[in-house]
């Protein structure tokens, strides 16, 4: 599923114009992006939980000539999802 696939959706369920479920879509998104990009944790309840997690600078090898890098600090956007997720997922 991309993102038109979740406004069609969203637009069937709801009632929405596609384009204005499109238009709801990108803006939960880009309010989940600004957040992380804040460092802020974003707790979704009945979802999950997007964090950001720090990865430290650490060394590498190039594994075409085994030639050792240094690979620089970063830092990932992780989820968690919740539990009634993991049940649907398994069940």
């Amino acid at each position: 599923m991309n993102n038109s696939d979740l406004a069609d959706k969203l637009a069937a369920d709801s009632g929405l114009s596609k384009v204005d479920a499109r238009k709801t879509v990108d803006a939960v998104f880009a309010a989940i992006a600004q957040a992380a990009a804040g460092g802020e944790e974003i707790s979704l309840n009945g979802f999950g939980k997007f964090k950001v997690k720090e990865t430290a600078a650490r060394e590498g090898r190039n594994p075409a000539t085994g030639e050792t890098i240094q690979i620089a600090a970063s830092k990932k956007l992780t989820f968690a999802p919740a539990k009634a997720v993991k049940d649907k997922l398994n069940a």
